[in-house]
């Protein structure tokens, strides 16, 4: 039996993809099966969300599948795979074009090689620290972080962000990542003075696109600005593929090294959702004298795609500061900050801030102590956090057809005040406004408890209980809500805009809000693809915050069912927290860990 034999079988047994035997058998050819076999697991780690192929990873174990253990059984003895790897003409060390590249005992596709390198390079080599005034600095601070804290953390962040090229600011919900940036900028624009400084907001979806103009333009009347400093600071963030200037119908960007963007400061929100390629592109489309502020969760969910590039970064912010730059920013904040003597990761240390303290949940907060809980992986804190009298919180089962239906009436309760808004003919921009206050999550797609099934579930429901009249033979029905699933940059929708379908006397169309807060209808035939979204996977949601989130996880445990998704599902909630669960599957999911396969911490300890 050959290899592309037992590859084959692994496809049929849903091990491997087919895309990944093809891959495998175009770059090791027939007559290198140890080659095809790493090439084939390279592949299907990629398509999971891994950047790299540990060659520790290439044994078996008792977690091997049955047919891939076939596979290493084909190969016979112990193999050395370093040396077995290199002599294809398929790998190399980086040293020439192959399609796949073995660097410091992890296996790469080309492209992710090279994508990995460049953001290690760019945030330990290009993060130069700036000139600065010190006394106008800490003047600036001063006037504009007011606190009796001992380290106001918010004050150092900016400190950090303005004596370096390239800083990250991470922290959990209500920690203030928008308000240190308000006045953040509001920093640069009163040290600017006279000089233009052109700055741009983005972030990876429309909706976080959205929330960052909302955040921002909310905090603009209380920053101490003139009129004129006003006018320069920035009142709209775009997603990441519109700053960059993405082609419809095509992967190429406006944007590139060839053609920077035009800009002096850009700040990128929800940075745990950017994936390794599209780091990759914006860092590449940057001109070299610009400032970049990255926000976000490093405890989040990571990307969908490969990569997860906030959570390697952040990394080194436990480690803390070099002694240098420790006493530096002591000095300009006026804190008793502790250095770290240890060099490794200097630079990007150097960068970083995490901001500590939640201004947002305080210890009357059910969903702040859960999220904590969770976070923590505490089992027991989680137990006693639902056993509280914490009125933001309830913990359901889910395991009869009784509870999932008891399940559904509470989901129709929390879309309550929308279904009315739609059925009143209220405007677009109100329903809409209504339709985010609840939001059902999911951690599956399919299934029952997955996305795919709670929507049919919902809509059947809805019919019954005659909330919605569905026309036959047609998907579409006013009140609809609808998650554009691919970017369609002609239109300016974006992977993750929501839509509502509400017929305004034009018949139906399906209504978005805009990130400068406009609304715009399109034709339910002209949607890019899309699907229904009472329910939403969690994924999804990242980007988004809903006054009363509900949370659905399976009646068996997934391993896709895992601390981060749990926490980052808890942090969208902003006044109120449903989760449905059984107590074993809860537990097994927080102290599982999400695990994304990467060598750029290792890299950046190298540089």
């Amino acid at each position: 039996m050959t290899m592309q034999t037992l590859l084959l079988e692994a496809v049929e047994q849903r091990v491997l993809r087919q895309l990944d035997v093809q891959f495998a058998m175009m770059v090791a050819g027939h007559d290198r099966p140890a080659v095809m076999l790493a090439a084939a697991i390279l592949s299907k780690d990629a398509g999971d969300g891994h950047v790299c192929l540990p060659l520790s990873r290439l044994v078996v174990d008792d977690k091997t599948s049955a047919p891939l253990q076939a596979c290493f059984a084909m190969l016979g003895e112990t193999i050395d795979w370093q040396n077995t790897l290199l002599g294809s003409s398929a790998v190399s060390t980086g040293d020439a074009a192959t399609p796949l590249i073995l660097s410091a005992g992890r296996l790469y596709l080309n492209r992710m090689w090279r994508y990995e390198l460049a953001i290690a390079r760019f945030f330990n080599e290009a993060n130069q620290p700036l000139q600065y005034d010190a006394k106008q600095l800490q003047h600036t601070l001063d006037t504009l972080f007011a606190s009796t804290e001992s380290v106001n953390w918010q004050k150092v962040a900016a400190a950090v962000a303005l004596t370096r090229r390239i800083s990250v600011i991470s922290g959990g919900p209500g920690t203030g990542k928008t308000t240190t940036v308000a006045k953040l900028l509001a920093a640069l624009i009163q040290m600017a003075g006279e000089q233009k400084c052109r700055i741009r907001l983005a972030a990876p979806t429309g909706k976080a696109a959205a929330r960052l103009t909302q955040s921002l333009g909310g905090t603009l009347h209380s920053l101490p600005l003139t009129d004129a400093q006003r006018q320069r600071f920035p009142n709209e963030a775009s997603t990441l593929h519109r700053l960059l200037g993405a082609q419809p119908g095509s992967q190429r960007l406006r944007y590139h090294a060839g053609n920077p963007l035009h800009l002096d400061v850009l700040v990128v929100d929800e940075a745990s959702m950017i994936d390794l390629t599209m780091m990759s592109r914006l860092i590449d489309a940057l001109p070299p004298h610009a400032r970049v502020i990255f926000l976000g969760d490093r405890d989040q969910l990571a990307s969908v795609e490969a990569g997860a590039v906030l959570g390697d970064i952040c990394h080194y912010a436990s480690v803390g500061y070099t002694t240098p730059r420790a006493k530096e920013l002591a000095q300009l904040t006026n804190a008793p900050i502790e250095g770290e003597p240890s060099l490794v990761a200097g630079a990007l240390r150097d960068s970083l801030c995490l901001l500590q303290k939640s201004y947002r949940f305080g210890s009357d907060s059910g969903i702040g102590q859960l999220a904590a809980a969770v976070n923590r992986g505490d089992r027991q804190a989680i137990k006693a956090v639902f056993s509280g009298s914490f009125s933001d919180i309830e913990k359901k089962q889910l395991q009869t057809g009784e509870e999932y239906l008891a399940m559904l009436d509470d989901a129709l309760l929390g879309y309550q005040r929308y279904l009315t808004c739609v059925q009143q003919q209220e405007s677009p921009e109100a329903v809409i406004a209504a339709f985010g206050e609840y939001q059902l999550l999911c951690a599956l797609r399919e299934g029952p408890f997955g996305v795919a099934g709670l929507n049919e579930r919902l809509e059947q429901v809805l019919v019954q209980k005659r909330k919605m009249a569905r026309q036959q033979h047609s998907r579409w029905y006013e009140g609809r809500p609808v998650m554009i699933s691919r970017n369609d940059s002609a239109l300016g929708l974006f992977n993750g805009d929501i839509g509502i379908a509400l017929d305004r006397g034009q018949g139906l169309r399906v209504w978005f809000q805009m990130p400068d807060g406009s609304v715009k209808s399109v034709q339910p035939s002209r949607l890019p693809e899309h699907e229904t979204a009472w329910a939403m996977t969690v994924h999804k949601s990242q980007g988004s915050e809903f006054d009363h989130a509900a949370l659905i996880l399976p009646a068996q445990m997934s391993p896709v069912v895992t601390r981060e998704l749990v926490y980052t599902a808890i942090t969208r909630a902003r006044k109120r927290l449903s989760l449905y669960a059984d107590d074993r599957v809860l537990a097994q999911a927080v102290t599982t860990r999400t695990e994304r396969r990467s060598g750029l911490s290792a890299i950046f300890e190298a540089l």
